[in-house]
């Protein structure tokens, strides 16, 4: 595994199936599967073999800074790109893995051209293209590696958004992960709505009255996030 993860990524797969006759081959990955609050992301690239992008390799190995350069060259010289996420809501009714694939099948369907083949970390979606789920492939191939940041970048700043909205969390820091401050935080100030309930961490530090509210929205539709901010 650990081997596996210091690899760089060669683009192999991709010109496999390029020779193989599939043009606009697809990769697709997840960004915050472990995190405790917010929606899941997906990213999808179909990579350009005629403008490789430099540099590819998981997000988990790059600096913030790095992958903001990346996701913008990533942007630009793509034939096709796209990022869906899927909300904490979801993630509770249907579970964290279901939700991860239907965010990255949300991300496949909006590419324009479409992919005619799939690349994908570790698992497949509901797809009728032929796909293959890749162990690693994050870290060994270049477009599940590129969508990999596309994803990653977009939940960032979408965490430092949130973290304006609930400022005593401190979601720009730790991106919702179980750190020692947001555990904290979690227990002296409880859940917010966008928390993912179905998540331990946050059952522990929900009061009953709140199990109560959320199931009322649940029911009616209702949000009240002005309660926890």
């Amino acid at each position: 595994m650990g081997e596996a993860r210091t690899l760089r990524c060669s683009g192999r797969l991709e010109r496999e199936l390029r020779h193989a006759g599939y043009l606009r081959v697809a990769g697709a990955d997840e960004a915050g599967r472990g995190s405790l609050f917010g929606p899941v992301y997906a990213g999808a690239v179909i990579l350009s073999p005629e403008r490789p992008v430099r540099g590819l390799r998981d997000s988990k190995q790059l600096t913030p800074e790095r992958r903001e350069e990346l996701a913008a060259c990533i942007r630009k010289q793509a034939v096709s790109w796209a990022v869906a996420a899927v909300d904490a809501r979801v993630i509770d009714r249907i579970n964290i893995y279901q939700a991860s694939r239907l965010a990255m099948k949300r991300a496949l369907e909006q590419l324009t051209p479409p992919a005619d083949h799939l690349l994908l970390d570790a698992v497949t979606v509901d797809l009728a293209a032929p796909q293959r789920a890749i162990i690693h492939g994050d870290a060994l191939c270049q477009s599940i590696a590129a969508a990999s940041i596309l994803a990653k970048v977009a939940r960032d700043q979408a965490l430092a958004e949130w973290d304006r909205i609930y400022p005593r969390y401190g979601l720009a820091r730790h991106k919702g992960y179980a750190t020692e401050e947001h555990l904290q935080a979690l227990r002296r100030y409880g859940p917010t709505l966008e928390h993912r309930f179905s998540y331990e961490p946050v059952q522990a530090a929900t009061p009953r009255w709140l199990w109560w509210l959320c199931e009322q929205r649940r029911a009616d539709g209702r949000e009240n996030r002005w309660l926890w901010r």
